[in-house]
Order: C-alpha cells, then structure tokens, then sequence
C-alpha cells in the first residue's frame, strides 16, 4: 500500500519550498516522486500558436515539477503537522465473508487516514 496517495495532504519537508503545504495532484511509482499543488513552481516556454477560433495559445506557463517523495509527509488530520504514515490491518465483512482490509494511520495522533 502506497504511504502517499494522489489527494493527500502534505508537508514539505526539505528544499526551498519546506513548510509548504498543498495537495498531491500525480504519483510517480517508478521514479518514486509526487507532484504537489502550488509547490516546486517553474516557468515553461511553449511556442505560441493560434487554436480553430483565433485565439492565442502558447507563451510562459507556469506549472508544478515533481519533487521526491522523501521530500514530503502527509499531514496528520489532528494536529495539522507532518507525521510518518503506519498501515493497519483490521477485518471486515462483506456479504457474509471476512477480509482483511489495510488501513493507513497517522503515527503521531494514531488516526486514521
């Protein structure tokens, strides 16, 4: 199970954004990075072009960059700070049959995720 998932809350932790917090919008599994919301901000150049109607299109983008994902933890939903991330078992039962299912828990308070 992933520690890290699209949509979580996080805390950056090193770099030159550190102490910034924003929302997780990709996940990079194979190189192991996430791409956080407002953070690692950088500028890219696209040709500039016209679309079907006229309009412009291209110029100076601004756009998120992938950071590591050491550079981040998720933020603890009780005391709004940064907290290393446990998984839980626990079962639970679904039409008549028991599973185990794994839940992510935050270390510092011991809520769940």
């Amino acid at each position: 199970m992933a520690r890290i998932k699209k949509g979580d809350l996080v805390v950056v932790i090193a770099g030159r954004d550190k102490g910034k917090q924003g929302r997780v919008l990709e996940v990079d599994v194979e190189r192991d990075r996430v791409v956080v919301e407002g953070v690692q901000r950088m500028k890219r150049h696209t040709k500039v072009g016209q679309s079907g109607r006229g309009a412009k299109t291209g110029g100076i983008e601004t756009i998120e960059a992938a950071i590591h994902s050491s550079n981040v933890m998720v933020v603890d939903p009780e005391t709004k700070k940064g907290t290393r991330v446990g998984i839980r078992t626990e079962t639970v039962e679904r039409d008549g049959v028991e599973r185990t299912q794994r839940v992510r828990v935050a270390k510092r308070s011991g809520k769940d995720i």
